[in-house]
């Protein structure tokens, strides 16, 4: 899709997209929707990444590659990391049109990447829910770390992640973790 076939206003925010072996650094073109609203968008399965910097996860300092234009698959994409809140989209999209929500502290794990952070819910906790039902394809968390699983020096701090809920293993609350005991 060419940025001036459409009516619509279109941004570029910057964004670390990893997959399970790349991470790539670079531009995304949102609406006025943000990222959310262009990843959660079932009509679209391509997520264009411009001004790629392309790196492996196993050697994640090394640049591998520098493109203009890289394109991937929304569905094979684990996380998308942005450094501004307010790239996620508007606060009613980011909150699902809920008003009040409830912060959890959480813990995630996909085969490739762990991820700690806020993840904001109009109630209880509920990962049936949460990774079966709905159209949302990526899960907002907040103030929050990946880490890569395998490889512990690739650490991204960011003020919001989008997790592929098809990509999810496990979550668990950071309130039940067991206190060891003494």
């Amino acid at each position: 899709m060419s940025l001036e076939a459409s009516s619509r206003t279109y941004r570029f925010i910057l964004a670390d997209v990893l997959t399970a072996g790349y991470r790539m650094a670079g531009k995304v073109s949102v609406t006025t929707h943000g990222a959310m609203g262009f990843l959660n968008d079932p009509t679209k399965s391509i997520l264009d990444i411009h001004d790629a910097r392309m790196a492996r996860l196993h050697m994640p300092t090394k640049l591998v590659d520098h493109f203009e234009l890289v394109r991937s698959l929304k569905s094979h994409v684990h996380a998308v990391c942005l450094s501004r809140r307010e790239d996620l989209g508007p606060q009613a999209i980011v909150r699902g049109g809920y008003s009040n929500v409830v912060e959890y502290q959480i813990r995630l794990s996909t085969p490739v990447f762990e991820v700690e952070g806020i993840m904001e819910l109009p109630g209880r906790f509920d990962f049936a829910g949460m990774v079966t039902e709905g159209t949302r394809e990526f899960l907002p968390m907040f103030n929050a770390t990946l880490t890569a699983i395998l490889i512990p020096t690739l650490r991204v701090q960011s003020a919001g992640i989008l997790v592929n809920r098809r990509m999810i293993d496990m979550i668990a609350l950071l309130n039940q973790r067991v206190k060891p005991e003494n």
